[in-house]
């Protein structure tokens, strides 16, 4: 009895001892796989940490060339041709919104590229833990579809977005036409474009509506007016005083640097309702042709006044019947 206590007594002082050896192995024989592993999230870490940091510099260097690349094509252009004439505002504004736009994408690069490296490296810091990728990429893949099937619109929208942003198809202050929504670029997202109409009021467009853009507001613009003059009218006199009147009119100070080429008379282009319409055509700077047209309609306005040149009136006709019931 005694020796069986004994020997029990003995069993429980044994038995913590004994685990605590199998512990001490186990922790001497994987300490080196365990310093290894730690030592291999360590340099995952900073490799993704150095490789996000020379991306950015890269996107950052791409951008800023880009934006010189421009300036200096904008130089030769204007030292090669004298027909281009900005003012110094108008230069700095489209040098501002190009600079914008290659910002605007620098920083969508720059957030694909952080998340891409970052992504890669805690896959791996997984493997490195043990657990297993495959299960784990499948997973994910399986999410994404679920999340792509799910958000379809929103994945057009910041798709359609990142392109218009990457083709410069039109930015902030540009008009535009976009189907029913026509007027003048405040705002624009990956996800959104908003735009103010004549009216003052403000539409929000989703990105992947937006199935065509008219930019007219981009390179360049065409002033189209036409003035119906009368059937009365000496055509050749009318083409030729229309002509003079706009020479004078493109060496004005006022409107000189805004027209990029001479207003060319392109002749008579509709005859019918009791007027002969002639129809004037001005190449000139973006966002300035309606400004343009209202100058030409009133300065030909005058000239027509001091010439005596008849501008034609729309003939209202009556039928016999209507006129029978009025009488």
């Amino acid at each position: 009895m005694l020796q069986s206590g004994m020997t029990s007594a003995s069993g429980e002082t044994v038995a913590p001892l004994a685990q605590a050896d199998s512990v001490s192995d186990w922790f001497t024989s994987n300490i080196g796989t365990f310093v290894s592993g730690l030592v291999n999230v360590v340099i995952i870490v900073v490799v993704a940490i150095v490789l996000r940091f020379v991306a950015h510099r890269l996107i950052t260097r791409l951008v800023k060339r880009v934006i010189s690349s421009h300036q200096r094509l904008n130089q030769t252009k204007n030292k090669v041709s004298r027909q281009v004439r900005e003012t110094s505002e108008e230069a700095k504004l489209r040098e501002e919104r190009r600079a914008q736009h290659a910002h605007t994408v620098g920083g969508v690069l720059g957030s694909v590229a952080t998340l891409v490296i970052f992504g890669a490296a805690f896959v791996m810091i997984l493997g490195e833990f043990g657990m297993h990728i495959g299960p784990i990429l499948a997973s994910a893949g399986v999410l994404g579809l679920a999340i792509g099937f799910g958000a379809q619109s929103l994945v057009q929208d910041f798709l359609a977005g990142l392109f218009m942003m990457t083709e410069d198809q039109f930015g902030i202050g540009d008009v535009i036409d976009v189907g029913e929504a026509v007027g003048t670029v405040e705002a624009m997202t990956l996800r959104i474009t908003k735009i103010r109409d004549l009216d003052g009021g403000l539409w929000h467009v989703r990105n992947g509506e937006i199935l065509r853009v008219c930019n007219m507001n981009q390179d360049w613009a065409n002033s189209v007016v036409e003035i119906p003059l009368d059937y009365s009218v000496d055509l050749p006199q009318a083409k030729q005083v229309i002509e003079d009147s706009l020479r004078e009119f493109a060496n004005d100070p006022e409107y000189q640097a805004q027209i990029l080429e001479q207003p060319d008379v392109s002749g008579v282009v509709g005859i019918g309702n009791g007027a002969m319409t002639m129809r004037i055509i001005t190449k000139t700077q973006p966002g300035a042709q309606w400004a343009l047209g209202r100058a030409v309609r009133a300065h030909l306005k005058e000239r027509f006044d001091r010439e005596g040149i008849q501008v034609a009136h729309p003939v209202l006709y009556r039928s016999g019947a209507g006129a029978a019931q009025q009488g």
